[in-house]
Order: C-alpha cells, then sequence, then structure tokens
C-alpha cells in the first residue's frame, strides 16, 4: 500500500540503500583498497561496503519503524481492538521483506564479482536472526516509552545516525588506533555487521564467540521491554 499509485512501485524501497552503495563504492573503492589486506580485487571494497550497508539497512528500518508503531497508529489502537504487540511484528515483517529483495540483489552481485561465500551463506540465517531480535527488543521499549515522551523517535534518527559512524560499515576496522578500537568493540551492531562481512569478503563463518555479547544484549534488552510493555500496555492508549 505504501507504493501504490508510483510508477517504480517496490523499486523505491530498495532505491536508498542501492543509492548509497553506488555513492560509497564510487567515491571510497579506490581509497579503500589497501585499507583491505589480502583483496586485490577492484570489487573487494564494494563487497565489504555492500555486506555492512544492507545490515545496517535493516537495523535501522526495525529499530525506526517500531519506535514510532503506537504513536502512528493511534488512531487505529483507539478504534479497533487488536492485540498491540502484533505491531512490531508488522513492522519487521515490512523490513525483512525489504532486507530480502536487497540481499537477492546483493547475491547476484557478490557471485558476479567472485565473491560468492559457498556454504558459508548458511550463517547469514543466525546473524539476520540476532540482529532482528536485538532491533526489535530495543524498538519496544523506546515505542512504548515514546508514547509518554514523544522526544524519544525523533532522538532515535539523531542517534542511528552518529551509531552508523561509530560502526565499521564504511570504514574497515583496521584503520582505526588500537584505542578506539578497543572502545569501539562495546558497539553490539560491530560484531553483527563483522560477521556479514566476513562471510562474503573472506568465505568464512563469523567467529561465534564474538556474537555472545550482542547475543546476552538482546535477551536482556527483550527482557526488560517485555516487562515496560506488560506494565504500561494498559495506559497507552489512555495516553494516546
Amino acid at each position: 500500500m505504501r507504493y501504490l499509485g508510483t510508477q517504480f512501485g517496490v523499486f523505491w524501497a530498495i532505491a536508498q540503500p542501492l543509492t548509497l552503495i553506488l555513492i560509497y563504492s564510487i567515491v571510497f573503492s579506490e581509497l579503500m583498497r589497501p585499507a583491505l589486506p589480502g583483496h586485490p580485487s577492484k570489487f573487494a571494497y564494494s563487497v565489504y561496503l555492500t555486506a555492512g550497508i544492507i545490515s545496517w539497512q535493516l537495523f535501522s528500518e526495525l529499530l525506526g519503524r517500531c519506535v514510532g508503531m503506537f504513536v502512528n497508529n493511534a488512531q487505529l489502537l483507539k478504534k479497533v481492538s487488536i492485540p498491540k504487540i502484533t505491531m512490531p511484528i508488522i513492522a519487521s515483517l515490512y523490513a525483512l521483506s525489504t532486507f530480502a529483495i536487497t540481499f537477492m540483489l546483493f547475491l547476484g552481485f557478490a557471485g558476479l564479482a567472485g565473491y560468492w561465500p559457498g556454504w558459508h551463506l548458511l550463517a547469514v540465517v543466525p546473524v539476520i536472526l540476532l540482529m532482528t531480535v536485538f532491533a526489535m527488543g530495543l524498538g519496544i521499549l523506546l515505542a512504548t516509552i515514546n508514547v509518554f515522551y514523544r522526544d524519544v523517535e525523533q532522538s532515535v534518527n539523531v542517534v542511528l545516525q552518529v551509531w552508523f559512524w561509530l560502526t565499521p560499515v564504511v570504514y574497515p576496522a583496521t584503520t582505526l588506533p588500537k584505542y578506539i578500537a578497543s572502545v569501539l568493540e562495546w558497539n553490539p551492531m560491530w560484531p553483527m555487521i563483522r560477521a556479514m562481512q566476513n562471510i562474503f569478503l573472506d568465505h568464512r563463518s563469523p567467529d561465534w564467540s564474538t556474537l555472545i555479547y550482542p547475543a546476552a544484549l538482546a535477551i536482556l534488552i527483550i527482557l526488560v521491554a517485555g516487562y515496560a510493555f506488560e506494565r504500561l500496555s494498559d495506559d497507552l492508549v489512555d495516553e494516546l
């Protein structure tokens, strides 16, 4: 329904990530090639960048859509008795469907560029699942708070912009000084993005031990989000 009446339809769902990939690849491909040792191919940086951007796009889409879901659907919640928890499910299905389209295009590009990951492609599933759970947990928690403090939704957009540049998506982690890298390792998105990049760039499965921290954090956030939602669920409609 979002693209009903447009000439290009679902293309608009992938226009933003494709534009970012093209811009960054053209601007940074030669500049960043020396920062990817062992990957002399001219497509190496594009593969590295695309794996990171489409993963980040999924996370930001999930989080961005979840945060405003109660406020943006206030009229629906007031008029129709529906389980409120269905809204983050709908938001996640939309984001995942958009990701699936972009990911299929990326698979075609990776294959043509000589970076087909083989059976390591299966490792994408748990990484994306972890990223989805993390984003949804954070999104539900912030969406609940956003009903009472509307600045939350606006601040998320700013935080996501800063968060993007604190995650090695555009730049390889090897370009960072060690003292900065040691601090940024606390960024839970880093190991998930790195896992996706390793699958395609290095044709190897992620180091699963590095995903223990974001997995534990995702579980904690889901528990806190569930508690907050349960405690405040009855007051949501009244506040809206």
